[in-house]
């Protein structure tokens, strides 16, 4: 007899295929901040093409290997529905890990599997760092959203979800929305990120644009002496779900803003309504006279050739495993440049939906997002006393957390 989900009313019966390929190529390393080479070229506009890896340039690695500090790396396949995802759990030692699902055309499943190991990585430090009582996982959904999201593949997607039982919770990210979510919870009872209509927390780039101006405070504060983003040039990579918000903040705090996208109504939207200055792109913007930058975009913004051009004091943005590879941070502050970690900063998404698991408050939400402010300035001040970069600070004090709490827990289980 099949069972039955008593809180979804649904059958716990799930049609679709695990599949688990023993191997995968490989052309990324993973490091504790990131990949070794991360994909640049992936853009925000997920209509533009990912280049395909010329033959030869890759080289097999086995999946254990590749996620050797992860919990579960799952494989969800569903030929009927076209659907191939992965949902990777890193830690639950504090809690059940949370992250958003990332709908992107990635070149390989290489390259899939490489994006959704760091980020999954990135998550269990965010959330520790945040000082929230959950985990880190994240999902990665391969295709193309403008042409292969739909109902059925959302919520094949969603049955993989519910079949972890609460391991993982899911919400937004690059390619899905608050909408999205509304469908994969109507196979899944472990979802976040919902609309409003819903009971949800709504668009999650709210928060996070708002935390990460707190932190960018936070950070002219400790390079000029003011909490204020006032008469100073900031350059925003990227002004979509996330960067357009952050836009608005740094206006009405007095600062200029630069901006570059990929999509060109995105740039134009800033233009006109913020009076924003738009160059042609992130490299133009990285030799652009700008007091502070924040890529706003895909991960890997940081190589060593912007580190070497880039004029602005301050690096402090939204988009995720920003450092191109080990030592980037050392680069940056050998150059007087004050970086502020990308997942202490960008956390206010994390937060907003967090919240949902507690009835959606956004005034709670948006209190506890402004505490990244206090956050960040202790991460600077550690990065001071203990004479190390604040990436390596946020590391010790997220580490310290998931070490001291997480011992308390050992791995997080679902009620039976």
């Amino acid at each position: 007899m099949e069972r039955v989900d008593s809180r979804a009313g649904r059958p716990r019966h799930y049609p679709a295929k695990w599949v688990t390929p023993p191997l995968v190529t490989r052309r990324f390393a993973t490091h504790p901040r990131g990949a070794t080479e991360r994909l640049s070229e992936m853009s925000a506009d997920p209509s533009v093409p990912v280049p395909v890896p010329a033959p030869g340039s890759v080289d097999p690695v086995d999946v254990f290997e590749l996620g050797a500090e992860h919990e579960q790396v799952v494989f969800c396949n569903d030929p009927a529905t076209g659907l191939r995802a992965i949902v990777a759990i890193h830690s639950t030692a504090l809690g059940p890990a949370l992250g958003g699902t990332r709908f992107y055309p990635y070149a390989s499943t290489a390259d899939a599997v490489s994006d959704v190991l760091n980020l999954s990585r990135g998550m269990s430090y965010k959330a520790a760092l945040a000082g929230l009582d959950l985990g880190g996982g994240k999902a990665v959904i391969i295709g193309d959203p403008m042409k292969d999201k739909n109902e059925a593949r959302l919520r094949a997607y969603g049955r993989f979800v519910q079949s972890l039982n609460g391991r993982y919770f899911t919400a937004c990210d690059v390619g899905t929305y608050s909408t999205d979510m509304d469908v994969v919870a109507r196979e899944c009872s472990f979802v976040t990120g919902r609309t409003v209509a819903h009971g949800g927390a709504g668009d999650s780039s709210v928060l996070t644009a708002y935390g990460v101006f707190q932190g960018m405070r936070a950070s002219a504060e400790v390079v000029w002496g003011t909490a204020s983003l006032a008469g100073r040039t900031v350059g925003v990579a990227g002004v979509g779900k996330v960067g357009h918000h952050l836009v608005k903040h740094l206006v009405e705090d007095g600062a200029r803003v630069v901006v570059t996208d990929v999509h060109q109504p995105a740039v134009d939207a800033m233009v006109q309504e913020y009076g924003a200055t738009a160059v042609a792109d992130a490299d133009a913007m990285v030799r652009t006279d700008i007091d502070v930058y924040a890529p706003c975009a895909m991960g890997g913004a940081l190589t060593d050739e912007v580190v070497d051009v880039l004029s602005a004091k301050i690096v402090c943005g939204a988009a995720n495993n920003q450092l191109a590879h080990p030592g980037i941070e050392k680069a940056l502050a050998d150059r007087g440049i004050l970086y502020a970690p990308d997942y202490c900063v960008n956390s206010g998404g994390l937060i907003q939906v967090a919240d949902e698991l507690d009835g959606f408050n956004f005034d709670r939400a948006h209190q506890r997002a402004g505490r990244i402010y206090d956050t960040t300035k202790a991460v600077f001040e550690l990065a001071h006393t203990d004479s190390v970069t604040p990436a390596e600070a946020a590391d010790r004090i997220a580490e310290r957390r998931m070490r001291d709490i997480g011992r308390l827990r050992g791995v997080w289980l679902p009620a039976r």
